[in-house]
């Protein structure tokens, strides 16, 4: 049954992926005049959206496209935070409450240094703090550290709860458990997209499905090297308010940018609005496997324990297991396919999708409607796979 048949208007544009990068992609289409209809073969933000910790950062993002498209999304989301008096943000958690990334040692501490000074010319503020004035920002972190900066443009939301939100407010057609069998092509361009419930026409098709993005472009004859990247995040007992913001270790910074396959854990440790501490983050590359990695769970914990000593004696009421987007140069692909046209991809976040979300559905938007971009497009254009030896996994390691 078509769209048109079931008395639904025809879509101009069909998104495919229910998460937050659809949702953003779904919210900025429709503000720019678009029918759209959202599509996924499970539940809203029932991927990688759900499991993640809901981060808005600047902090972890050496200057380049992914910074600058990380401090306009900062821009968009808090101009959503405060649509309706800031009753719209209040109902999916946003906090402005900034972030601290903090140093060991003396040698990371100047390595935090050298590269918070390559930030600040993309806008980024970053106040350096010394160790004897870090429990000025979080009274309970441990002692003797070497120092830190404190980020004040980081902020979070709830992941699952922003998804939900900025889709109703898209007002999208959503279809949940409408898995994409096809794309309908013809002469050379997309017309639609085939589901397990039906033919859907559209004008234009948008592939947002995270980490299922690969296939979706492989219908069509495209090559988007999309894996999944595994981590894991703890959840403590619920507390009172001990820790303030968002901390997390020097290291963290380098697992962010790395192409690494093997475990690699770093301490990044924050409270919630409801009491319990997320602890995170672990980065490998095992395919789709779930099954709990007691290492990577023993290292989380230890390692947030070391950040905050109180941690030891918590305890943890359980953990969740995501998968990041992962592309081998660290960008995310937004823009035109390579192969035919109507058919954009805005997928390959990774750990920053929440973050990334309003600025790549704004850009997409754009590009769907034939106007400038606020950003260059270009540095995130899926054709740079299509005769790339990053197609391979092989491709350099820049963010």
């Amino acid at each position: 049954m078509s769209a048109a048949a079931s008395g639904s208007p025809t879509p101009d544009v069909v998104v495919i992926g229910a998460g937050m990068i659809g949702a953003a992609c779904a919210y900025y289409a429709a503000r720019a005049g678009f029918v759209v209809t959202v599509l996924d073969s499970g539940p809203v933000a029932g991927g990688t959206s759900g499991a993640g910790e809901g981060n808005l950062l600047v902090s972890d993002k050496e200057p380049g496209p992914e910074l600058d498209l990380a401090m306009r999304s900062q821009e968009l989301w808090r101009a959503l935070a405060a649509e309706d008096d800031g009753a719209f943000g209040a109902s999916f958690e946003y906090e402005a409450k900034g972030g601290l990334v903090v140093a060991f040692t003396a040698a990371d501490f100047e390595a935090l240094q050298g590269f918070a000074a390559t930030q600040l010319p993309s806008g980024v503020v970053a106040e350096q703090v010394p160790g004897d004035r870090l429990t000025e920002y979080e009274p309970y972190i441990a002692p003797s550290l070497a120092g830190g900066f404190w980020y004040p443009q980081d902020a979070q939301v709830m992941p699952a709860l922003a998804t939900a939100r900025l889709l109703k407010a898209s007002g999208a057609r959503v279809r949940l458990g409408s898995a994409v069998t096809g794309l309908v092509v013809s002469g050379g361009a997309v017309r639609g997209v085939r589901t397990t419930s039906g033919e859907i026409p559209a004008r234009f098709v948008v592939n947002a499905a995270g980490f299922g993005a690969a296939a979706i472009a492989a219908m069509v004859g495209s090559t988007l090297p999309v894996q999944p990247r595994r981590g894991f995040v703890l959840v403590t007992e619920p507390l009172p308010a001990m820790v303030r913001h968002k901390v997390y270790s020097a290291a963290y910074v380098a697992d962010v940018s790395s192409s690494d396959a093997a475990l690699q854990s770093s301490a990044v440790v924050e409270g919630t609005p409801s009491g319990p501490v997320l602890i995170g983050a672990s980065r490998e590359r095992v395919g789709l496997d779930r099954t709990p990695s007691y290492e990577a769970l023993g290292r989380l914990a230890a390692q947030g324990a070391e950040l905050f000593p109180f941690l030891a004696d918590v305890k943890v009421q359980r953990y969740y297991c995501g998968f990041r987007p992962y592309l081998p140069d660290h960008l995310p692909a937004i823009g035109p396919d390579a192969t035919v046209s109507g058919l954009y991809h805005a997928c390959g976040h990774e750990g920053a999708g929440i973050g990334l979300a309003p600025a790549t559905g704004e850009l997409i938007a754009a590009l769907l409607a034939g106007e400038q971009p606020a950003l260059a497009a270009e540095p995130f254009h899926p054709a740079r796979f299509a005769h790339s030896d990053a197609a391979d996994g092989h491709g350099e390691d820049s963010q």
